[in-house]
């Protein structure tokens, strides 16, 4: 059954404010983007809501209060998608993120009419990776040593979502405008 307080809306500028206190809420946020105050969080988000941007940026919202971000990179030449997310530290936990991540998923390859999505976590996030699975990702493989973290490497398994797989069992999360 949904949680009648999670709901997906698109991403407002007049969520900098709620941007910037996610960001503040995790330190490994800052490999999301570089947010660290009001006039670092509007571009952020204006980059993302820009009418000429190639992203589909939905708001996790509990309420109407931005608590978390799954977004779509669109390749429209390929008609494919970047998918990636966040959710800030007082949200986590409640399986909003599964259920946003499987809604936002489905929306993009048959409302949207994207043929592949694909995202990468790093191996020492198994939680991103138990959301992609969630939200009927299939593990496609590891990119060794990718990152630079901290002055230590670190893989990215990588997944993938086409149109044709059959979509998982999942509580979609109410999608508003």
């Amino acid at each position: 059954m949904s949680d009648p307080s999670a709901v997906l809306r698109r991403l407002r500028r007049t969520d900098a404010s709620a941007v910037l206190a996610a960001f503040a809420s995790n330190p490994d946020m800052a490999r999301q983007g570089d947010v660290s105050n009001v006039p670092e969080a509007e571009r952020y988000v204006d980059r993302l809501i820009a009418a000429d941007s190639p992203h589909e940026a939905w708001a996790v919202a509990e309420g109407d209060m931005l608590v978390g971000l799954v977004c779509v990179t669109v390749d429209e030449a390929n008609r494919n998608g970047w998918f990636w997310y966040w959710m800030s530290d007082a949200a986590r936990g409640r399986g909003w993120m599964s259920r946003a991540a499987a809604t936002v998923a489905e929306w993009a390859l048959t409302v949207r009419g994207l043929q592949r999505l694909e995202l990468g976590h790093r191996v020492n996030n198994p939680a991103s990776g138990a959301i992609a699975m969630h939200a009927g990702f299939v593990k496609e493989g590891t990119e060794r040593e990718k990152f630079l973290v901290g002055g230590q490497r670190i893989d990215v398994d990588t997944y993938g979502r086409l149109r044709s797989d059959p979509p998982p069992p999942f509580d979609a999360v109410p999608m508003i405008g």
